[in-house]
C-alpha cells in the first residue's frame, strides 16, 4: 500500500469517513484518540473488531471523521467503513470480515412520526367517556 485509502460507512444517521494508512495502530476519531472518544468500553471493541478479526491492530493508522446519530450509530458507522477500506487494501480479508457480518450494511432505522399519531405507530389514548 504506497498511499492513503478512504472508505465511508453509514449506520442510522450516522456517517464515517475513513481514512487507512501504514503505521504503528493510531486511531483519532474527530481529531481524538479514540478511546477518549468513545469511553464506553463496549464502543471501543466495536471500532477495534474489523482490525482483530485480519490481526492488524498495530499495523495501520486510521484517521476518522464522523457526523450525526449518537455514539452507538457512529461506532457502527466506524466498524463498517473500517471493514470497506481493509477490503480496498486487500481483497483476501473479504471473506473472513464478512463471516464476522462486518461488510453488511444494517439498513434499520427511526420510522417517522405520522400525523394523528403520538408516535410512529402509537395512537393517542383513547376515552370511551
Amino acid at each position: 500500500m504506497e498511499k492513503q485509502k478512504n472508505a465511508v460507512g453509514r449506520r442510522k444517521e450516522a456517517v464515517a469517513r475513513v481514512y487507512l494508512s501504514k503505521g504503528a495502530g493510531k486511531i483519532l476519531v474527530n481529531d481524538k484518540e479514540y478511546k477518549a472518544y468513545f469511553p464506553v468500553i463496549y464502543l471501543q471493541n466495536q471500532v477495534e473488531l474489523p482490525l482483530k478479526t485480519i490481526d492488524a491492530l498495530s499495523s495501520f493508522d486510521i484517521v476518522i471523521n464522523v457526523q450525526g446519530g449518537g455514539p452507538k450509530g457512529q461506532a457502527e458507522a466506524i466498524k463498517m467503513a473500517i471493514a470497506r477500506v481493509l477490503c480496498e487494501v486487500n481483497p483476501e480479508h473479504r471473506p473472513a470480515l464478512k463471516k464476522e457480518g462486518l461488510m453488511t450494511r444494517d439498513s434499520r432505522m427511526v420510522e417517522r412520526k405520522k400525523f394523528g399519531k403520538a408516535k410512529a405507530r402509537r395512537s393517542f389514548q383513547f376515552s370511551k367517556r
